[in-house]
């Protein structure tokens, strides 16, 4: 087989896992409205937890970084580290634009988080911990995403990985653009903080 094709069939297996809409499976397996009429639309943990299911939205949070973390781990395994940066590439798209749902999905975070822990677990933590400070300090679950993504990538270069700080400068990219409507409420203060 091809180096190619090898790389074809990551991003494809990447992708059809991160396409797997947690979010929206967990919320109709429980009996609950259809998640893309409430709230924001969006299937990801956020969304669901508005539906008053904290359980379903600690699950989907779960599952939703998890697929990331299999996509990579999988396909580092079977074909090396550069199949499973081109596989979480696959997985992170196949999450925001899942092909059983008109490309319509999440916005990305706990796919990220999955991702860092599958290709360089210490960037996770990093993540992790910027979110935390920004989210204690701002009281906005966005603003923290947005702030560590946007550093997570420094931060893995600082620790040798430029593959993989190459990989996530672009999937935060992604992240802030499938935050554009969060980024426009931040500007106009009408965003809503954490608890409210």
């Amino acid at each position: 087989m091809s180096w190619q094709l090898t790389l074809l069939l990551a991003f494809c297996f990447g992708y059809l896992l991160g396409s797997i809409p947690f979010g929206l499976l967990f919320t109709k397996l429980a009996g609950t409205e259809d998640l893309r009429s409430i709230g924001s639309g969006n299937i990801g943990a956020t969304n669901v937890l508005r539906t008053g299911r904290k359980g379903l939205a600690a699950a989907t949070l779960l599952c939703d970084a998890l697929k990331g973390t299999l996509a990579v781990l999988a396909a580092q395994h079977a074909a090396g580290y550069e199949a499973a940066l081109i596989a979480g590439f696959g997985a992170f798209l196949g999450h925001l634009f899942p092909v059983w749902l008109g490309f319509k999905g999440g916005k990305g975070v706990a796919t990220y988080i999955g991702l860092l822990i599958g290709l360089a677990w210490p960037g996770a933590l990093i993540f992790i911990g910027l979110w935390l400070v920004v989210a204690f300090l701002s009281r906005y679950s966005s603003l923290s995403a947005l702030v560590a993504s946007a550093l997570t990538p420094i931060a893995l270069l600082a620790l040798g990985r430029p593959e993989a700080a190459a990989l996530f400068f672009l999937l935060g990219i992604l992240l802030w653009i499938m935050h554009r409507a969060n980024i426009q409420r931040l500007l106009n203060g009408t965003e809503g903080k954490i608890g409210k």
